[in-house]
């Protein structure tokens, strides 16, 4: 009863909180709308009380959703409609209102003869010329956006589709409006003959027509497929630019597009575009489509380009910009998201592009090139059974494990289809990068399954549980749009991902959530130099190296932890033991780690030998994030993951004052802690580490350096480090 009163005081704070963003997305906007002709069951069989009971999902679906104070204020700040007063006309005066209301002009006293008259004011006047108005202007919130691509519909089947139709209704509502592109994945058949290419055509609206009825089931404002909005011109190959500002497809007809949307209205798009000669249909790449609806709504037209001048563009960009927000690029792919060749993640939770593409590019790449080779080998030695090492592929089973399940319109031979699912993810990432080239920082991209798009609070009756805790399930796409961040962070360990061993429940969703980024910057680069304790022979890494900008990072230090540091101090301290420095962004974030000796060693140990050398303990000294990118922009998560996966792979230490509030955080990613007992004249600490197997002499290490290690705060240690 306790814990049923909590969740309904928690329900009715955030329909109040949500109820104006809500409301606002579901009324009708102005009073000549068009209504949306619902199917008869709607009506037939209450339509009120069905959408009482989607009200209720979405309310559900948004507490399960939400998981901190900080994400949901962020959520109504970027949808939340802005409180604008009522424009008020100003009539131009030759007059100073000053004046008349004294009663005097040019300092002689003319009695009420100039003052307003109320009635005369408020009647009609005759007037050849209007009368000089101005107009106060009135900030416009801008339409926040998402495009949907759906891959393979007609392999989805009526229920899914449904589910889909439900998500992006309650998207809607929360005030996401959609744009879902139709992406059949069998382009060739509309190149083919004639009669194919019409029956591919015909194949492809009825598809669209299908998507339609399903989001037009749940009621509201229904969608609409759009015709003849895509035109088609073949250009030469704009592979090597590294922004496509220009392609083969482009939106013709904005206005059809843009209308629906401010309506409500969510429009469903098919792959067929219309040559500029001879106005014939054509089939088009649902990618290409995808890029030219990403240009228009990034305020890039197609006659953009180097003869136009720099400043006029940025005009336009910007405002665009202020009409239109395209948050969200949304790929529902039977192939879900991006695998990983690691053994730690099963797929990627989280890229940042700046840091990853290509890395994650060249490990398809080479996983594809591993499997055709090894294929040719097993055909040509045996006939048809694999290889050991295709078996030992994880990326291979990755993708025969998804295809497993597809239905027979996909190809699910085991050759076939694993090139297959590593070509899908290779165009669904280059499709990303591409997309985000051209959008603002904070825009990202979500890649999932069409059946976990379709799942819902309501109508999940599993639960998953991960090692942090017993949670139902989350719909990723509703997830993604309060929180701006994936269900499960890309920094805790895979054993806080999977189900416990002996649960039947099922693993994590396989979504992929790619943000442009930030880049980088590791030194040294564990890539080329990978950190092994110092010898003697090697010279020091300094935080006064050239490569490192020690104003910005002892600002970032004293921003994060809200306090002065002594900087001389603390450069002396680590002078002899820094291993290196993780730097996010433009110094959004960092974290300098050393190479720490424990207190009371043998003398017998001497220092740069192997025996002394494995006693030093890899520890964390400083962990640093600016306070306005805490909690937002993943920062946390690209440093700590750069650390523990790049630089110490097999684990390092660190500690925090027990009253940290960071600690939560902590205790998820850590493989094991401990409460350090207080001693007189000693600090509270707790300890975290990320080390497999910590026992014996190694614990004993890892506490003493806790203990011993020094502050060197300029406020004399007043607060707690």
């Amino acid at each position: 009863m306790k814990f049923h009163k909590i969740t309904l005081q928690k329900y009715r704070a955030l329909q109040k909180a949500l109820a104006p963003t809500i409301s606002a997305a579901s009324s009708t906007s102005t009073t000549s709308t068009p209504t949306v002709d619902v199917p008869p069951t709607w009506r037939a069989h209450g339509g009120r009380t069905q959408e009482k009971h989607a009200d209720r999902d979405l309310f559900f679906d948004v507490l399960s959703s939400t998981s901190s104070k900080r994400e949901a204020k962020s959520y109504l700040s970027r949808f939340k409609t802005p409180n604008v007063p009522l424009q008020k006309k100003l009539v131009d005066r030759k007059v100073d209102n000053k004046e008349i209301q004294r009663g005097q002009i040019n300092g002689v006293n003319l009695g009420c003869l100039f003052l307003p008259a109320r009635a005369v004011d408020s009647s009609p006047v005759f007037s050849q010329s209007a009368v000089p108005e101005k107009f106060v202007d009135v900030a416009i919130e801008p339409l926040h956006v998402a495009l949907v691509a759906l891959k393979s519909p007609q392999s989805i089947d009526d229920n899914t589709l449904e589910g889909i139709g439900l998500t992006l209704s309650q998207l809607a509502k929360l005030g996401l409006s959609c744009v879902v592109v139709i992406d059949p994945q069998d382009e060739q058949l509309a190149k083919s003959s004639t009669r194919d290419a019409l029956k591919w055509r015909l194949e492809v609206l009825g598809q669209a027509d299908r998507v339609v009825a399903a989001i037009d089931s749940h009621g509201g404002k229904g969608a609409r497929r759009l015709d003849s909005i895509i035109g088609f011109s073949p250009m030469a190959d704009t592979g090597a630019l590294t922004i496509k500002v220009r392609g083969s497809a482009r939106v013709i007809h904005p206005n059809l597009l843009l209308k629906p949307l401010r309506r409500g209205i969510i429009p469903v798009i098919t792959p067929i575009g219309y040559t500029t000669a001879g106005q014939k249909a054509v089939g088009v790449y649902a990618n290409e489509v995808i890029l030219a609806l990403t240009r228009e709504f990034a305020g890039i037209s197609q006659n953009s380009g180097v003869e136009e001048d720099l400043s006029q563009m940025i005009g336009k960009l910007q405002l665009a910009q202020k009409h239109v927000s395209l948050d969200r690029i949304i790929l529902l792919d039977p192939y879900g998201g991006i695998p990983s060749t690691t053994k730690s993640k099963p797929s990627h939770v989280f890229i940042n592009l700046e840091q990853e593409y290509e890395g994650i590019r060249e490990d398809l790449l080479r996983s594809r090139e591993g499997i055709v080779e090894n294929d040719r080998r097993n055909v040509n030695a045996s006939g048809s059974s694999p290889s050991p090492s295709r078996q030992s592929n994880r990326l291979s089973q990755f993708a025969e494990t998804e295809t497993a399940c597809l239905s027979t319109e996909i190809p699910v031979d085991g050759r076939a289809s694993t090139d297959i699912s590593i070509k899908a993810h290779l165009d669904s990432l280059q499709l990303v990068r591409d997309a985000l080239a051209i959008l603002p920082p904070s825009s990202s991209a979500l890649l999932t399954t069409p059946q976990e798009a379709a799942r819902s609070t309501q109508h999940s009756t599993t639960f998953a549980e991960p090692g942090v805790g017993t949670r139902p399930f989350r719909n990723p796409l509703i997830h993604n749009l309060l929180t701006d961040k994936p269900i499960f962070s890309s920094s805790l360990p895979r054993t806080r991902l999977s189900p416990s061993a002996n649960s039947s429940s099922p693993s994590p969703s396989p979504a992929t959530f790619i943000k442009r980024g930030m880049p980088l910057t590791i030194i040294p680069d564990p890539r080329l130099t990978p950190w092994h304790p110092p010898t003697p022979s090697q010279p020091p890494l300094r935080l006064s190296d050239p490569r490192i900008d020690l104003p910005r990072l002892i600002h970032l230090i004293e921003d994060s932890f809200s306090r002065p540091l002594n900087a001389q101090h603390y450069l002396n301290r680590i002078a002899h033991s820094l291993a290196g420095i993780i730097i996010a962004g433009s110094y959004e974030g960092a974290a300098i780690l050393t190479w720490e000796t424990p207190p009371d060693l043998p003398s017998s140990l001497i220092p740069g030998s192997p025996a002394h050398s494995a006693r030093l303990v890899p520890y964390l000294d400083k962990f640093a994030v600016l306070r306005r990118s805490q909690g937002a922009g993943g920062v946390a998560d690209i440093v700590f993951s750069a650390m523990v996966r790049d630089c110490f792979p097999r684990g390092v230490v660190w500690r925090s004052r027990r009253n940290n509030p960071v600690n939560k955080w902590y205790f998820e990613r850590a493989r094991g802690t401990w409460k350090i007992p207080v001693q007189e004249g000693a600090q509270g600490w707790t300890m975290f580490w990320t080390t497999e197997g910590v026992s014996g002499e190694r614990f004993r290490d890892y506490e003493r350096v806790c203990r011993s290690v020094g502050t060197s705060w300029a406020d004399g240690g007043k607060v707690l480090d």
